[in-house]
């Protein structure tokens, strides 16, 4: 039987205490699964399917990190009891060994201040040792993961998951707030047009979209226009002008038959179906998170410099779509020196990396990651190990951290997500949310029969080939396919809008 000063096993626990404390975490699971559930309710009454399968999204997040604990808590007494030669553990340490820093010689205060710190954390980090390193002591050999490694991990696994999704939705909600104030120029335009008069002949000069972003022609032009690009994300991303001349231009490329297309509507549907896709935690994401792992050697102060590549990547992208503005106005001015009636750009996927505008899409989502990577880490070894602690590494390389952190956050959500909303309706296809829900639906079902009747007709190669057609037409409707069924579908999609 178990004395006063130790722990008592389960059998010699009151089951009143078993009791208790199951019923406490049973009562707050069924809470939260609630939660989830009228929040979905909810959702769905209000006709916000791209929210309510992001909320899906979530909830397959915490089904597997269910998984991933109920692995680590069944094998944990395997990974205690496997042995590697204590060799092995002397490599790539995140925090520098006891006895390694006593056997270094230094005459400075400072040294020894840090010492002294380094003890603390060492005789922290050997307080807990499980029954698997006596079994490995034994044999001359160390535990391949000690238990309260296994339980640090699992803790840290669980705060980067739930820090993600929290960051992915402040990032929408912040992102949404910003584009909702474009609904004033969608009602603006939508009341202008109904009395608009004859069209005349103007020249582009005239045009604010032209004179602000076309930068003339030329090698010096061409450095000048990405030079104005990098600085114009910052301030005032998208104006006015930009709005209405993309939306024009939007509308009749894909939609001529329709004037008065909602464009407003149609860009904030798109971009909640693309937020399912920026909240969940694909498998590559994960890889990342192993390399960092991998890359956190003492000296290296990996964290601090990994930091930056979200940032580029940001600043990256936010160039980009600017530059596809200035693209856009590039185009039209060199053809024209003045136009009867509005301003018309032409979307086209060539303004864009290799030809897909969905790579911003993918690089968003990666950017978002790695930022609440690094605030999760961060906080992770705060409350589990201190400020003071070695694996958090000196002053100079933490506050930089968190500085660049909060800059990714704003600068994504006041910038970069609104310039991927509207930036990105300039490809040369448009998304299945140009239709509302009933539409979507006949378009999809049409797309089914194709490919069951190309999968007949064509055997398996032909099958292949048309259940490719087939996704392309049900998540991206292309240009030919809005062309064949204008006449049934516009008169459907102007009365949903």
């Amino acid at each position: 039987m178990a004395g006063g000063g130790e722990a008592a096993a389960l059998e010699f626990t009151p089951t009143w205490i078993v009791a208790a404390v199951c019923s406490l975490i049973v009562f707050l699971s069924l809470v939260a699964e609630r939660c989830l559930h009228y929040l979905g309710k909810t959702l769905v009454k209000r006709n916000q399917k791209p929210l309510y399968e992001a909320l899906l999204k979530v909830k397959e997040e915490l089904m597997l990190l269910g998984f991933i604990s109920l692995l680590l808590t069944v094998f944990q007494g395997m990974i205690q009891r496997t042995c590697i030669p204590a060799g092995w553990t002397k490599h790539m340490l995140p925090c520098q060994r006891l006895d390694e820093k006593a056997g270094e010689v230094s005459a400075t205060k400072e040294h020894f201040v840090a010492a002294e710190i380094l003890g603390l954390i060492g005789r922290r980090l050997l307080s807990e040792v499980g029954a698997g390193a006596e079994h490995c002591q034994k044999k001359g050999k160390a535990p391949l993961l000690s238990l309260e490694a296994i339980h640090l991990l699992h803790i840290f696994i669980f705060v980067l998951a739930i820090t993600h999704v929290i960051f992915s939705v402040t990032t929408m909600l912040l992102g949404g707030a910003k584009i909702h104030q474009w609904k004033q120029w969608e009602d603006r335009i939508q009341k202008d047009d109904a009395g608009k008069g004859p069209k005349k002949v103007t020249h582009l000069q005239q045009f604010e979209f032209i004179r602000k972003r076309f930068k003339g022609i030329g090698k010096d032009s061409v450095i000048w226009s990405w030079l104005h690009s990098f600085g114009k994300q910052f301030y005032r991303s998208v104006s006015k002008s930009d709005y209405t001349t993309m939306r024009l231009g939007f509308i009749m490329t894909h939609c001529p038959g329709n004037p008065k297309f909602d464009f407003h509507r149609y860009m904030v549907r798109a971009l909640e179906a693309d937020f399912k896709k920026v909240v969940g935690i694909r498998w590559y994401l994960w890889v990342f998170v192993v390399i960092f792992l991998l890359l956190n050697v003492n000296g290296w102060h990996t964290y601090f410099w990994i930091s930056f590549l979200p940032l580029l990547l940001l600043l990256a992208i936010g160039t980009k779509l600017e530059h596809v503005i200035a693209q856009l106005a590039h185009d039209v001015a060199e053809k024209h020196t003045a136009i009867e009636g509005d301003l018309v750009v032409k979307p086209s996927d060539e303004h864009f990396w290799f030809g897909r505008p969905r790579i911003v899409l993918y690089l968003i989502h990666f950017i978002l990651f790695q930022n609440a990577f690094e605030i999760a880490f961060f906080f992770w070894i705060l409350t589990t190990y201190g400020f003071n602690s070695c694996i958090m590494g000196q002053v100079g390389f933490i506050v930089p951290r968190l500085v660049i952190g909060a800059i990714i956050q704003l600068l994504c959500s006041y910038s970069t997500l609104p310039l991927y909303a509207i930036v990105t309706q300039m490809g040369s296809c448009y998304k299945k949310e140009v239709f509302n829900e009933h539409v979507q639906q006949g378009v999809l079902g049409w797309a089914q029969k194709v490919k069951m009747k190309k999968g007949l007709k064509g055997g398996a190669r032909a099958s292949k080939g048309s259940m490719n057609n087939a996704d392309s037409a049900g998540t991206s409707v292309n240009i030919e396919m809005a062309k064949a069924t204008a006449k049934e579908d516009s008169e459907i999609v102007g009365n949903s809008e």
